[in-house]
């Protein structure tokens, strides 16, 4: 009763400070500052990582800010753990609220992203919100965050501060698409974030979704005391030990459960020392010495088209507490 009492008590203060609003429209007068290349700029957050650039050089332009991903803000279309999504949603708002009340540095070099949105880093915001749990560490390809936004990820989680309070997936899903939404492509895809080192894994599939339907990714998860193990035993490899000195405990685990799980490296691991791991854990996935593998269900997305998504004709899936199955 006191956790529920608590979820509650949490969603009134947020109606009461104007988080929350009829039909999830964002509070229009808001405004933060933001320092873009050095400069100041009025801005107004719409979610916990865009905004729109209302003075300065940039204005008028709509921005997406790098390295983080905020939850979705368009409804309750998130769910893991023992959240419910609506829970969840609740967390995306005090995103934009934590944005909004701050004061930010951003740098852009002008670039844009598929949208047309000017591309940003901000890294005060960024580690802030995730440190707090609001926001997770993100990069698009298969290349791992920054260190800062990994320990920031890694304190946050080791606190169940946030979004990590009820449930912890490997994998956050931050975009879900229906085969045959894009004629040019042959599959479609979701895009998987790794809630360990914020590195993409695209789950690309054949599957026509309905709207408001819920998809769940369904995890291949490894032994994490073996392949801890193991990544103790690289270190002490007398060849290897000086090839990965400069690897952080983090990204060597990744690379011994990306084995264990898909028998795969990660991109980013360069030769001579992909064939050196290789070589060592090859055969440790042959002989078992890095477990068992198993599939268990992770984070799960809602779809709705994205021009469903907003407005007043948007699904009953999206309107009020949503729906949690």
């Amino acid at each position: 009763m006191r956790r529920r009492a608590t979820r509650t008590s949490l969603l009134w203060a947020l109606l009461a400070a104007g988080v929350l609003v009829p039909h999830g429209r964002a509070d229009a007068d808001a405004r933060t500052l933001v320092f873009i290349n050095s400069e100041p700029a009025s801005v107004a957050f719409n979610d916990g990582d865009s905004f729109l650039v209302a003075s300065g050089p940039y204005a008028g332009s709509r921005t997406r800010l790098g390295g983080f991903n905020t939850l979705e803000t368009f409804g309750p279309a998130h769910r893991w753990g023992t959240w419910h999504p609506y829970e969840l949603y609740v967390i995306s708002k005090m995103a934009t609220l934590n944005a909004r009340r701050g004061v930010w540095h951003c740098t852009t070099e002008g670039e844009t992203d598929t949208y047309g949105r000017i591309l940003l880093d901000c890294p005060d915001l960024a580690v802030d919100h995730i440190r707090k749990g609001l926001a997770h560490a993100m990069n698009v390809d298969d290349t791992p965050s920054r260190p800062e936004y990994i320990r920031a990820q890694q304190d946050a989680i080791r606190h169940r501060r946030g979004m990590w309070a009820h449930g912890i997936p490997n994998f956050i899903m931050t975009s879900l698409h229906s085969y045959g939404e894009d004629p040019d492509r042959d599959t479609a895809y979701n895009r998987m974030i790794s809630t360990r080192d914020g590195h993409s894994e695209p789950w690309e599939h054949r599957d026509r979704y309905n709207e408001c339907q819920w998809v769940c990714a369904m995890e291949i998860q490894a032994d994490q005391a073996r392949v801890r193990d193991f990544a103790r035993r690289l270190r002490a490899d007398p060849e290897l030990a000086p090839m990965i000195a400069e690897l952080s405990n983090t990204l060597l685990i990744e690379i011994v459960d990306r084995y264990a799980r898909l028998s795969q490296l990660p991109e980013w691991v360069e030769e001579p020392l992909a064939a050196r791991l290789r070589g060592r854990l090859e055969p440790a996935r042959r002989g078992g010495t890095l477990g068992q593998i198993r599939r268990e269900q992770g984070s799960c997305g809602i779809y709705v088209e994205f021009l469903r998504r907003y407005g007043d004709d948007r699904p009953a899936c999206l309107r009020g507490h949503g729906e949690a199955h």
